[in-house]
C-alpha cells in the first residue's frame, strides 16, 4: 500500500475551503472522453464534462438505463427524513459530510429492482426481493436507492438498517414480561420506532390510519381501538418497557391496513439472514447464548416478510458479515439463509449485486477527481486502482480514503 502511494497517487485531505455546493470538473475537455489521466488542475467548467458522471434527475422513479453509472444527488431534507436513523454505511456517511452532498450512483441492480416494483401488481401477495452478492459490492446502497423511491411514492417504510446489530450488539437485553423465556431489546425497539416515525410521520398524518383493536399494556395503560396509529408509535417511544410489544402490534396493524388497501408498504431489511443464524451474542440468565427466535423482535419482522398480506413489497438483503461465526463460505442466499430461512422466503426474486463495471469505475474516479479528493495523480493511476481493488466498491473506497 505504501509503495502504491509513492509511485502512483498522492492522496490529500479535502480542502477546508471547499465550497458547499461547488462543482469543479477536473477533466480537460469533452474530447478527453472520461479520461482520468488528466490532472485536476486543468479544470473545465463545461456542463458536458460534468454530465459525464452526474445526472440532474434526483427522482429515482425517473432513472433509466441512460443514467447508469451516473451520480445523482439526494436532497438534504429527503436524506434526513429517510436515513437519519441509519441505512447508509458509516464510511459513506463520512464521505457525505466531507463532500457536503449525498451522491448515489445509479446502478443496474437498483434499476432492475425498481422496474420490478413499478410493474408489480400490489393486489397479489407481497413479493420478496432478495439482494445478494459478495462483501462490499453495494447491497446497502442499492437498498438505499430503492428506499428513496419508496419514500417519494408514498410507501410506508418498514426499514431495519442492519438487523445483525440486534443479535450481536444490542443496547440492552432484558427478560420479556409478556413472553416467558424470551428476551426483550427495549432500547433497540424504541430506537426503531423513532426511526419509523421519522421516515413516515408526514405520510401517516396524511393517511390518518387507525388501530383495529384495543391494546392493554398494564392495569393503567392501554391504547384504545380507533386510536391514530401514531399514538401507538408514541407509546412505544415514551414507554420503553413496552417498546418490543408496541413494535409487534404496529407491524400487525400495518399488515391489516395494507391488505385493506388503506396504505402500501415497503419492507426493507438489511442483513435479513441474521434472523436465521443458529445463535446470537445475547446471553440468558443461565449464561447460555439464546437463539434468534427467542428475541421478541424476531417474530414480528418474520411475520411482515411473509406472503400472507397484500399491497406491499419486501426488499431484503443477505450478507456474509451478518453471520460471522463460521458461516462465511458463500454469499448465495440458500447458504446464508439456511433451510428455514430459505423456506420462509420461497418463492422470492433474487437480485445479484456485483462489482463495478468499467463504466462505473471510471465514473467513480472522475467523481473523486471532481471533488478534489484525489489531488494529484500520474498517468495510469486508475489502472493500478482497478487492479488493487478488483473494482470492488468498498475496497476502492478504502484505497482512496483520507490518510
Amino acid at each position: 500500500m505504501k509503495m502504491f502511494r509513492k509511485q502512483f497517487v498522492h492522496l490529500s485531505r479535502v480542502s477546508t475551503h471547499l465550497q458547499r455546493n461547488a462543482i469543479a470538473p477536473c477533466i480537460a475537455s469533452p474530447a478527453a472522453e472520461m479520461s482520468t489521466n488528466v490532472a485536476p488542475a486543468a479544470a473545465d467548467t463545461s456542463s458536458a464534462a460534468t454530465n459525464e458522471f452526474r445526472t440532474g434527475v434526483t427522482n429515482p422513479g425517473e432513472h433509466s438505463e441512460l443514467h447508469v453509472a451516473k451520480f445523482y444527488t439526494i436532497p438534504v431534507e429527503e436524506k434526513k427524513q429517510i436515513f437519519s436513523g441509519g441505512g447508509l454505511p458509516k464510511q459513506y456517511e463520512q464521505q457525505i459530510k466531507t463532500f457536503t452532498e449525498a451522491c448515489l450512483m445509479v446502478r443496474s441492480p437498483a434499476l432492475e429492482l425498481l422496474q420490478y416494483i413499478k410493474n408489480a401488481d400490489l393486489t397479489n401477495p407481497a413479493v420478496r426481493y432478495v439482494l445478494y452478492g459478495d462483501n462490499g459490492v453495494g447491497k446497502t446502497l442499492t437498498m438505499a436507492h430503492v428506499l428513496h423511491y419508496g419514500a417519494l411514492n408514498e410507501f410506508l417504510l418498514v426499514h431495519v438498517p442492519w438487523a445483525p446489530n440486534w443479535m450481536k450488539r444490542p443496547k440492552e437485553a432484558a427478560n420479556s414480561a409478556s413472553q416467558e423465556g424470551f428476551i426483550d431489546l427495549p432500547f433497540d425497539a424504541a430506537a426503531w420506532l423513532v426511526h419509523f416515525k421519522t421516515q413516515n410521520a408526514k405520510l401517516l398524518g396524511k393517511l390518518q390510519l387507525k388501530t383495529s383493536k384495543e391494546y392493554v399494556w398494564s392495569k393503567r395503560e392501554s391504547t384504545p381501538a380507533g386510536a391514530p396509529l401514531m399514538e401507538l408509535v408514541e407509546h412505544g417511544i415514551a414507554r420503553i418497557k413496552y417498546a418490543s410489544e408496541t413494535t409487534a402490534a404496529l407491524l400487525a396493524e400495518l399488515k391489516q391496513l395494507a391488505s385493506a388497501r388503506q396504505c402500501k408498504i415497503m419492507v426493507a431489511i438489511d442483513g435479513f439472514n441474521a434472523f436465521f443464524h443458529p445463535i446470537t451474542r445475547i446471553f440468558s440468565d443461565n449464561k447460555q447464548r439464546v437463539t434468534p427466535e427467542r428475541i421478541t423482535l424476531t417474530q414480528p419482522f418474520l411475520d411482515i416478510t411473509n406472503y400472507d398480506w397484500t399491497n406491499g413489497v419486501c426488499v431484503l438483503s443477505v450478507d456474509k458479515i451478518a453471520m460471522t461465526e463460521g458461516y462465511m463460505a458463500s454469499y448465495m442466499p440458500r447458504y446464508l439463509l439456511g433451510k428455514d430461512g430459505f423456506e420462509h422466503l420461497d418463492p422470492f426474486v433474487p437480485v445479484h449485486v456485483g462489482n463495478y463495471t468499467d463504466k462505473e469505475f471510471l465514473s467513480y474516479i472522475n467523481y473523486y477527481l471532481d471533488r478534489h479528493w484525489i489531488s494529484r495523480a500520474q498517468p495510469g493511476f486508475e489502472e493500478q486502482l482497478k487492479f488493487m481493488s478488483n473494482m470492488n466498491p468498498y475496497t476502492l473506497m478504502q484505497l482512496v480514503r483520507g490518510l
